[in-house]
């Protein structure tokens, strides 16, 4: 597995646009996908270690947020034939295993991570009500040991987004298995 970590892409720049299924069918089009602050989107996927480990936290967050009116997707885009464990009956059992209430997308021409310019899992995005990105980077500054986290970077990004205060502009990217691409 090669570690990777996000790109740097300008704050401020607009969400793309998409429409992808869930796992059962469901269509979402990412202009529906939006809270009344905005959208947490998560590049992840069900075999990395780091998307594994983070994923309890990226529950809590998805929670955290809908009580500041933000909403959150997760977009899975290893769909790859030598990655069965990524696979959309795969992910059924991912969101039941974890109780998502929010939904848990197919990126399965990986157009969409392609158009986020996403390199690892998890990548993660936090754009405001206005569909302007605002942060890219890491969940909290211990990925490995959520019992030695020293700072939860993305819910202070959240705080300060929801609370209309400037948010940090020095942000670290966030770190985990390359996607899957596909040739």
């Amino acid at each position: 597995m090669a570690l990777l970590e996000s790109i740097k892409i300008p704050l401020g720049t607009a969400m793309p646009d998409f429409e992808l299924k869930d796992p059962f069918g469901k269509a979402y089009k990412a202009s529906e996908l939006f809270g009344e602050r905005g959208l947490l989107i998560v590049f992840t996927c069900n075999h990395c270690p780091y998307a594994l480990a983070v994923w309890p936290r990226v529950v809590r967050l998805a929670q955290y947020g809908k009580g500041m009116r933000l909403n959150t997707v997760a977009i899975n885009p290893n769909i790859n034939p030598d990655y069965p464990d990524d696979a959309p009956d795969k992910m059924k059992l991912k969101i039941k295993e974890l109780g998502l209430d929010f939904p848990y997308l197919v990126d399965e021409t990986q157009k969409t991570a392609e158009a986020f310019r996403a390199q690892c899992t998890p990548d993660i995005y936090l754009f405001n009500k206005d569909k302007k990105l605002v942060y890219h980077g890491r969940i909290d500054d211990n990925w490995k040991d959520e019992a030695a986290v020293t700072r939860e970077e993305l819910k202070e990004a959240m705080n300060n987004m929801a609370a209309g205060r400037p948010l940090e502009v020095k942000q670290n990217p966030s770190m985990g298995c390359s996607i899957k691409w596909r040739g």
